[in-house]
C-alpha cells in the first residue's frame, strides 16, 4: 500500500463534500453542508477565536480519513468546560491558547470524531493526528463528545478521558405519546399532562417545517427569537441568519424548525437538526413568556414527532436534569485530552479521576430518580446509556 497523504484544510468548503459525507455517515451535524456553512456564514474563522485546520488523509484523489479540527484561541461554544484548566496556565505564566480541538463547534452531540474509511485508515488518523499535536508546539489536544469507539481508541493512545452526562429519550416502540406516557410515575404523567393541558387551553397552533418548507420570513422570526434566548441570558448568538439560511438551502432535510403561531402571529420558535434515526433539540426562544410553552416545543412535541416519524431517539442537548421529570434519561458522554506538558497533565489526570468517581455517584442519584414506573423498566434496574 501506498502511504497516505496527509493535508489540512482552512476551508472545508474547497473539500469535496461527496466525499466528506461518505466519511461523516448521516449524522447531520457533521455532514459538510453542516460544518462549512458555519465557515462560509463566518461563524468560524476571522475574529470568532476558531481557526479551521481539518486534518484530511487521502489516497490519491480520494479521502480516506478526517477528523473536524480547529485552532481555538478561548474554549467559548464547546460545552465541556477547561477554563480552570486555562487559569491554572495562566497563574504558571505559560499559555493555555490557542489549543487544538476536534469537535463540532457549538454542538454538543455525540458521534465519529475519527472518520475513516476503514481500519487502517483510523489507525494512521490517529497516529497523525498525535503527531500533529507533538509536533504543533500547542499546549494540548481535545476532542469533544466522540462515540465510544473513538474514546477508546484514543484511552488506549494514553490521553485522559473525562465523564459527562446528557438526557436522551428513546424510542421503546411506542405508538403513540399516551403510550409514552403510561411507562411514566404516576405523579410525573400528571405533572405533563397538566402542563399540556395549560398549554392548550391557549389556541396555538404548531407548524413542523424542513428547510425547503420554511420561508425567509419563518428564519427570520427564529432568529428573533434565537437571539432573544441569549439576550435573556446576558449572552451573545454564536451562530448569526447566514448559518441557517446557508444550512436550510444546502442540506434541508437535516433541518427542522417547529413555530408556534396564536391566529396569525407567531409567538416561539425551536430549531431542531434531524437524520434519519433521530432528533436533536438545539435552540429555542419566544417572543413573550408563555408558561410551559418552552417545555411543550422543546421536548413534548419533539418526542410525539419522533413517534410519529419512528425515530428511535431524541437528544435533548447539554445540561438539564429537569429534563428527567420529562421523560428523558441519564447518558454518559466523554471527551478525551491530550496535555502536552506532564506536570498539568498529572494534574489534570488526578483531576479528572477525583471528577469521575463524583460523577458516577451523579449518574447513580439520577438513575434512582427515574421518571419511568418501575413495572415499566425493560431490565430491573435502570442503567445510564
Amino acid at each position: 500500500m501506498q502511504p497516505l497523504e496527509v493535508g489540512f484544510s482552512r476551508d472545508l468548503n474547497r473539500v469535496d463534500a461527496h466525499q466528506w459525507d461518505m466519511l461523516a455517515g448521516p449524522q447531520a451535524c457533521l455532514s459538510h453542508a453542516y460544518l462549512a456553512a458555519m465557515e462560509k456564514s463566518g461563524c468560524i474563522g476571522g475574529a470568532t477565536g476558531w481557526q479551521a485546520q481539518h486534518l484530511l488523509l487521502r489516497d490519491g484523489d480520494a479521502l480516506a480519513a478526517a477528523v473536524p479540527l480547529y485552532l481555538k484561541r478561548h474554549s467559548y461554544g464547546e460545552y465541556v468546560f477547561d477554563w480552570a484548566w486555562a487559569d491554572a496556565y495562566a497563574r504558571n505564566g505559560l499559555d493555555y491558547y490557542p489549543k487544538l480541538l476536534a469537535a463540532i463547534p457549538f454542538t454538543p452531540i455525540p458521534g465519529a470524531r475519527l472518520m475513516a474509511r476503514d481500519a487502517v485508515a483510523r489507525n494512521a488518523l490517529i497516529d497523525v493526528l498525535l503527531e500533529h499535536a507533538e509536533a504543533s508546539g500547542h499546549s494540548s489536544l481535545h476532542m469533544l463528545f466522540p462515540h465510544e469507539g473513538d474514546g477508546e481508541a484514543l484511552r488506549e493512545r494514553g490521553l485522559l478521558v473525562r465523564q459527562g452526562v446528557q438526557f436522551h429519550w428513546f424510542n421503546s416502540g411506542y405508538a403513540e405519546f399516551g403510550d409514552f406516557l403510561a411507562r411514566l410515575t404516576n405523579d410525573k404523567r400528571k405533572k405533563i399532562r397538566q402542563e399540556r393541558r395549560r398549554v392548550d387551553a391557549l389556541g396555538l397552533t404548531y407548524r413542523w417545517l424542513d428547510g425547503a418548507q420554511a420561508s425567509a420570513a419563518d428564519w427570520a422570526f427564529f432568529y428573533r427569537c434565537y437571539a432573544t434566548t441569549y439576550a435573556l441570558h446576558r449572552s451573545t448568538p454564536y451562530l448569526n441568519p447566514s448559518f441557517f439560511q446557508l444550512l436550510a438551502k444546502r442540506a434541508p432535510s437535516s433541518v427542522r424548525l417547529l413555530i408556534a403561531d396564536r391566529g396569525a402571529q407567531p409567538v416561539a420558535s425551536a430549531f431542531f437538526l434531524c437524520d434519519e434515526t433521530a432528533l436533536y433539540g438545539r435552540y429555542w426562544g419566544a417572543v413573550e413568556h408563555v408558561p410551559f410553552l418552552h417545555f411543550e416545543l422543546c421536548y413534548y412535541r419533539a418526542i410525539a414527532y419522533c413517534i410519529a416519524t419512528g425515530r428511535q431517539r431524541f437528544e435533548g442537548g447539554a445540561q438539564g436534569e429537569h429534563k428527567l421529570a420529562r421523560g428523558l434519561e441519564p447518558v454518559v458522554t466523554r471527551s478525551v485530552h491530550w496535555i502536552r506538558d506532564p506536570r498539568f497533565r498529572n494534574a489534570v489526570d488526578q483531576y479528572l479521576a477525583r471528577e469521575s468517581e463524583g460523577m458516577n455517584l451523579y449518574l447513580d442519584e439520577l438513575n434512582e430518580r427515574t421518571p419511568f414506573h418501575p413495572q415499566a423498566w425493560e431490565s430491573g434496574t435502570p442503567v445510564a446509556r
